[in-house]
């Protein structure tokens, strides 16, 4: 049964956008339930942020149409219920940490009472409790990170557009990060992250779409992922070539190692292996080894996004 629109943070259809010639994003259609943390991949210049400006209002799409929390996307009332965390961010560096939240705050017509309560609770969230009167032109790339990541969630929003907001942090600044989006999914707050660091997605999301040149190519759950395309390795009595042959009806990438007489192939689905076993039996073929192993998210956007796009 299709998601009702009100169960719907982000409705968009057909979003298009072009720069003079240029085609930066085609068909751009999309939904994401409120309260799920969704991935957004893709390669660099595939068109991630000018979706996300799409979305947010701050660019006009060419076509199309898009629904944000219920409403017309660049709906003003509702920018005021966004978060938005951008890549490439230029922070007043005179401002002191907790000065610097407090003008946020009054952009976003908080009041003092709320910006009082609401700046200590979020410099304690990113571990800057301790920074609140340091210049920000003495934080590290990290810390700007963070007190970037505490602007993005002081209006409480109720949907959040992180653009790699994992950018320059050590292993401590990614878990805790990790750790924050995952009490915002808690809370029910919707979470649009885009990130080059696959394995902070595989830990944090729940679905993640592909886009390439413009064009989303795949929506999937990550367990749905999970369950696709498992890499085998099998070392049997007699690695022959016929067998090397007849191993292929079921996956693809066969190849054998010569030193240790191990064979690898890859199949479509973990469901084939009870065949692939039969079959080597129907063979006679000794078994010693059979070891199923699941594709990283990585592994499985270079299939779904192809690596030659890296070839220039």
């Amino acid at each position: 049964m299709p998601v009702q629109t009100t169960q719907l943070a982000i409705d968009a259809t057909g979003l298009r956008k072009e720069f003079g010639q240029k085609v930066a994003v085609d068909d751009f259609t999309l939904q994401v339930p409120k309260g799920e943390v969704f991935g957004f991949l893709g390669p660099n210049g595939a068109g991630k942020t000018t979706s996300i400006k799409m979305m947010l209002g701050l660019i006009k799409p060419t076509a199309g149409s898009a629904t944000i929390l219920d409403q017309p996307f660049g709906d003003r009332p509702t920018r005021a219920r966004i978060g938005f965390l951008p890549e490439h961010f230029r922070y007043h560096e005179w401002l002191r940490a907790a000065e610097f939240l407090d003008l946020h705050g009054r952009l976003y017509g908080m009041d003092k009472a709320q910006r009082s309560a609401a700046i200590p609770r979020l410099l304690e969230l990113v571990g800057l409790e301790r920074r609140a009167e340091t210049k920000l032109s003495a934080f590290s790339k990290g810390m700007l990170q963070r007190i970037g990541l505490a602007q993005a969630l002081l209006n409480n929003p109720e949907l959040v557009f992180l653009d790699e907001p994992t950018s320059g942090l050590d292993p401590l600044g990614r878990r805790l990060v990790r750790d924050i989006i995952r009490g915002l999914r808690e809370e029910r707050i919707t979470i649009f992250l885009n990130s080059h660091l696959l394995s902070e997605v595989e830990l944090t999301c729940d679905r993640v779409a592909f886009i390439r040149e413009g064009t989303i190519v795949r929506v999937a759950a990550l367990d749905e992922l999970e369950k696709e395309r498992v890499q085998i390795t099998i070392r049997v009595g007699q690695p022959t070539p016929s067998l090397l042959g007849g191993l292929a009806q079921f996956g693809d990438g066969v190849t054998l190692d010569e030193a240790s007489g191990r064979l690898q192939l890859t199949l479509a689905s973990e469901q084939r292996i009870p065949d692939l076993v039969k079959w080597l039996v129907d063979q006679d073929q000794a078994i010693y080894e059979l070891s199923p192993e699941r594709l990283s998210l990585e592994e499985q956007f270079l299939e779904i996004i192809g690596d030659e796009m890296y070839d220039a």
